[in-house]
């Protein structure tokens, strides 16, 4: 028993510590989750470009796979979609690790194709610490048929 007293006292200092962190990193990840969306509506490739992990595998609401390169000019280049509005209805964030995974609804409305739409769909984003900074490296969407 008097083994375990040192493991137990080591855990019972560092948990709340840990938590602190953790919270940090859900409060840091909807914080980036939320610039995404607004980047994305505004077209600033720039700014989605540093949330976004080099290797990133993006699964679009159609469920075509998308690489960043594509992705970044599909915004970019976009002539047949005006996005209005990008908003998150819910972000839940759930950290392993060096590793966290967003959850959650956005609301889309604009225009495509000179039709004007809204839009509901079901996220699932993986974060992954890189080096102290936090990068997208999975993003997906599913749409919500009402």
């Amino acid at each position: 028993m008097k083994r375990f007293w040192p493991l137990l006292l080591l855990c019972a200092v560092t948990s709340p510590l840990l938590a602190q962190n953790d919270a940090a990193t859900v409060t840091k990840i909807i914080a980036m989750e939320k610039a995404w969306n607004q980047a994305f509506k505004l077209r600033d490739t720039k700014a989605v470009d540093a949330l976004l992990d080099d290797g990133i595998v993006l699964v679009n609401d159609d469920g075509s796979l998308l690489a960043k390169g594509v992705f970044l000019s599909s915004i970019r280049d976009s002539k047949s979609s005006d996005e209005e509005q990008v908003t998150p209805e819910s972000i839940s964030v759930h950290v392993i690790g060096g590793v966290a995974i967003a959850t959650g609804v956005f609301r889309a409305k604009g225009v495509e194709n000179g039709k004007p739409y809204m839009r509901r769909n079901r996220f699932a984003d993986t974060w992954v610490n890189r080096n102290g900074a936090w990068v997208c490296v999975s993003a997906s969407a599913t749409p919500i048929l009402h």
